[in-house]
């Protein structure tokens, strides 16, 4: 890769990095997709690409804090969204009627989100190179 490729600001910033934007929209458990997501979006990061997760639907519930999986026998890996950071993949976003629908704010998640309206989720969909829902 030639020098030209990166800004060096505190952070490196690969200029070939193409968007990428992963939406949640299942429950965490009861299929495999939420914690596949999870892996794609971490593998993506770490090919130092600019990727950004959404949280629509059931799909709120996968960074609900004080999930009990203990009763379906499965490990709880809300807090592995914590280690997003490390990826620097800290674009997340909650979609407003999905959490009002559930009665949830954003003090109930593991990870810092933003809430954005469907209207306005669409829009920010539209400007990625890649959108992959879950």
């Amino acid at each position: 890769m030639a020098e030209t490729d990166f800004i060096d600001d505190d952070d490196e910033v690969n200029e070939d990095a193409k968007k990428f934007m992963f939406v949640n929209r299942r429950a965490p458990y009861g299929t495999l997709y939420a914690l596949e997501s999870l892996e794609l979006v971490l593998i993506t990061g770490a090919f130092e690409q600019d990727v950004s997760v959404a949280f629509i639907d059931d799909g709120v519930f996968d960074i609900v804090k004080g999930q009990d999986t203990k009763a379906i026998n499965m490990k709880n890996f809300s807090p592995t969204y914590r280690a997003l950071e490390g990826y620097d993949i800290e674009k997340m976003y909650v979609e407003k009627e999905s959490i009002e629908a559930r009665g949830l704010t954003v003090d109930d998640f593991v990870v810092p989100v933003e809430v954005l309206s469907a209207e306005e989720l669409s829009a920010l969909m539209a400007d990625q190179d890649v959108v992959v829902s879950a």
